[in-house]
């Protein structure tokens, strides 16, 4: 398993299409810093091809104010649960 890391939102880069195509039927992808708005309800639709495998950062939802509008499909992880996904792949791909 690669966990894919994406740190652009869905709504100004098109970063999210190509870490999509890349990923294998087990990755993960992790959304980080701007990127974890596309975890909100409006722009969850983007990440429907890898439901389950979704997950995003706690700590930047909170300081950007949306810890209350993730959809349910994207898992949300603190930063022990990201070192933890860090261990449990193969190895990581950072999508800038």
């Amino acid at each position: 398993m690669i966990l894919h890391i994406l740190n652009r939102p869905p709504s100004h880069s098109r970063v999210y299409r190509q870490a999509l195509d890349a990923m294998a039927e087990h990755d993960r992808l992790l959304l980080i810093e701007d990127a974890v708005t596309g975890a909100l309800i409006s722009q969850v639709e983007h990440f429907q091809s890898i439901a389950g495998r979704l997950y995003v950062l706690q700590e930047d939802l909170v300081s950007r104010g949306l810890d209350s509008h993730c959809a349910e499909a994207a898992h949300i992880v603190d930063m022990e649960g990201f070192v933890r996904l860090t261990e449990e792949a193969e190895k990581t791909v950072s999508w800038y």
